[in-house]
C-alpha cells in the first residue's frame, strides 16, 4: 500500500527508536496492521493516518484523531444496526475517553485482539462490535453490565476466529442432558463425566446439562452470565496456549490495591 487513508483503533505499541513506536492498529480496512509511527498515539479513540509499505511492517504517517465525519460515515455503513443514532454514537466515540476501572476492560479487549487476530485479515463486523464496546465502555455501567459487555464482544471474537461454541450436543454427538454433568474441553467440546472420571474433573471446569441447555437457550445474558464467564475463560486461556494476558494481572493487582 501507498499512502493509504485508514480508521482505526491503537490495539498496542511498543518503544521503536527514540520518536518512534511500533503500533498495532486495528483497522476497519485491513484488520489489524503493524507499522511505525511518531509516538504519542492515544488509546480508545478513532484514530485516522496513511500507511505505506509492501512489507508486514507500515510506515504510519499523520496520524491523529479522526475527524467526526469520517466516524459518522463508518457508521453510516455500519451492518449492526445499533439502536443509538449514527450521529450520537459517533459523537460519543468521538469525544469522550474511557476512564477509571473500565480503562482495564478496555486494555483486555485490545490485548486479546493484537494476540489472536492474523495481521492485514479484515474483519470490518468485529471491528463494528469493538467500536460499539467502546461506545459502551464510555458510559456507566454496574460490574455485571460491564462483564455482559465482555462476553458479548467475545462471542462475536469467537465466531470470527472459528470457534462457535454449540451447546446441543456433547462431544459424543449426544444431545445434552439435564442431569448430567459435563467438562468443557476447546479441542473437544463438552464431554459427559462418568463416574468413574470424577477425580480428573476436580481441575475442570465442570458445567451440569440443565446449566448449558440454559446457556444455549438465553445466550449471554445476566441470567447465565457465570456460566458463560468460566466457559469463555476457558476458550480465551486455550487460544493464548495459556501465557499470562497481562491486562488480567493489572486487573488482579489492582483488585488487591483496593482491598
Amino acid at each position: 500500500m501507498r499512502n493509504e487513508a485508514l480508521i482505526g483503533y491503537l490495539l498496542h505499541q511498543r518503544p521503536y527508536q527514540e520518536k518512534r513506536a511500533l503500533y498495532y492498529l486495528f483497522s476497519q480496512q485491513h484488520g489489524v496492521i503493524h507499522g511505525v509511527g511518531k509516538k504519542g498515539a492515544p488509546l480508545f479513540m478513532p484514530l485516522q493516518l496513511f500507511a505505506s509499505g509492501k512489507r508486514d511492517l507500515k510506515t504510519f504517517t499523520q496520524i491523529n484523531i479522526a475527524p467526526l465525519s469520517s466516524i459518522q460515515e463508518s457508521i453510516a455503513k455500519n451492518p449492526l444496526a445499533l439502536k443509538d443514532s449514527n450521529v450520537n454514537l459517533a459523537q460519543t466515540l468521538h469525544h469522550e475517553s474511557i476512564s477509571g476501572q473500565h480503562q482495564y476492560t478496555g486494555l483486555y479487549l485490545n490485548e486479546i485482539l493484537w494476540r489472536l487476530l492474523p495481521t492485514e485479515d479484515p474483519m470490518p463486523i468485529l471491528w463494528q462490535h469493538y467500536q460499539h464496546s467502546l461506545q459502551q465502555l464510555k458510559q456507566p455501567l454496574t460490574a455485571d453490565e460491564l462483564r455482559l459487555c465482555l462476553r458479548q464482544f467475545e462471542t462475536h471474537l469467537f465466531n470470527e476466529l472459528g470457534f462457535a461454541l454449540t451447546l446441543k450436543h456433547d462431544s459424543l454427538d449426544q444431545p445434552i442432558e439435564p442431569d448430567t454433568w459435563y467438562r468443557f474441553l476447546p479441542d473437544v467440546g463438552l464431554m459427559p463425566i462418568v463416574h468413574n472420571d470424577d477425580e480428573s474433573a476436580v481441575a475442570q471446569t465442570v458445567f451440569k446439562g440443565n446449566e448449558i441447555l440454559m446457556m444455549e437457550e438465553q445466550g449471554v445474558a445476566a441470567s447465565t452470565l457465570n456460566a458463560w464467564s468460566r466457559l469463555h475463560r476457558q476458550l480465551i486461556d486455550h487460544l493464548l496456549d495459556y501465557q499470562p494476558l497481562q491486562s488480567r494481572l493489572l486487573w488482579q493487582q489492582q483488585q488487591r490495591y483496593q482491598s
